[in-house]
């Protein structure tokens, strides 16, 4: 079984910004130490929800891939690369999913193993959320920003939709979405009509990714708090097992 983790961290003073900047860098090498960690990603956020390219320089992703439930719990609380984003952060918010459905390559690898039992992809029971990323050839770079603000304007009243944020490795280039839905149906509905359909036969028909992935997840459970994500936390908090940090 892998488990994928994403955790949000938001950050006040300049003294805390400037830290979690610097942890782009800083923090890979204690990252590549974690153990059971299978997969990781630093990632940046973007201004208005992140679906703007410029820089929100408070608040900052950390993607994880893990062998199991509970190796992502007490990973993402107790590992010291995840101590130090929560001890500088004033909020801090996790989500532990597992693939149901994956294609495409982030950086060359394939991480998100779709777990056997929850590959059913025309269920629309339960919370599904979906991360994509893509890295943009620079000469459409121009063209794919375009199709962002209407794309952003449809979304935020998308019946279905619980939580969205855009986050990216590399400003305008490197890009990546997560949101979360109350189920696949009200997520196949946005994706393939409207401005995201668009947008997606734009894409394709002129070939502006170098690299691209799309991954949908069944949502395990959440931990912390995060005002956006409230409707989430609520409805999670009702199922996710009890977590033994001991």
């Amino acid at each position: 079984m892998s488990i994928t983790s994403i955790s949000l961290f938001k950050f006040s003073g300049i003294l805390d910004k400037t830290w979690a900047f610097r942890q782009m860098l800083e923090a890979r090498w204690r990252l590549a130490t974690t153990p059971d960690i299978q997969f990781y990603k630093l990632l940046g956020s973007g201004t208005r929800d992140g679906f703007y390219p410029y820089p929100n320089f408070g608040v900052y992703g950390l993607l994880a891939v893990w062998p199991s439930l509970e190796s992502a719990q007490k990973g993402t609380c107790l590992t010291p690369a995840f101590r130090r984003f929560r001890s500088h952060a004033f909020e801090h918010w996790t989500v532990f999913m597992s693939a149901t459905q994956s294609r495409g390559k982030w950086s060359g690898r394939s991480p998100f193993n779709v777990n056997k039992g929850n590959n059913d992809l025309n269920s629309t029971s339960g919370l599904t959320a979906v991360l994509t990323r893509a890295t943009i050839k620079a000469i459409h770079v121009p063209s794919f920003w375009k199709q962002v603000p209407a794309i952003s304007h449809s979304i935020v009243n998308q019946r279905g939709m619980l939580f969205k944020i855009g986050l990216g490795e590399v400003p305008w280039l490197h890009q990546a979405t997560f949101t979360i839905w109350c189920d696949g149906e009200a997520l196949d509905n946005f994706a393939f009509r409207g401005a995201h359909g668009t947008a997606i036969a734009n894409v394709r028909a002129g070939d502006w990714f170098k690299e691209e992935l799309f991954v949908r997840f069944q949502v395990l459970g959440t931990d912390g708090d995060w005002p956006d994500a409230c409707k989430v936390t609520k409805l999670t908090n009702k199922h996710s097992p009890a977590i033994d940090y001991q």
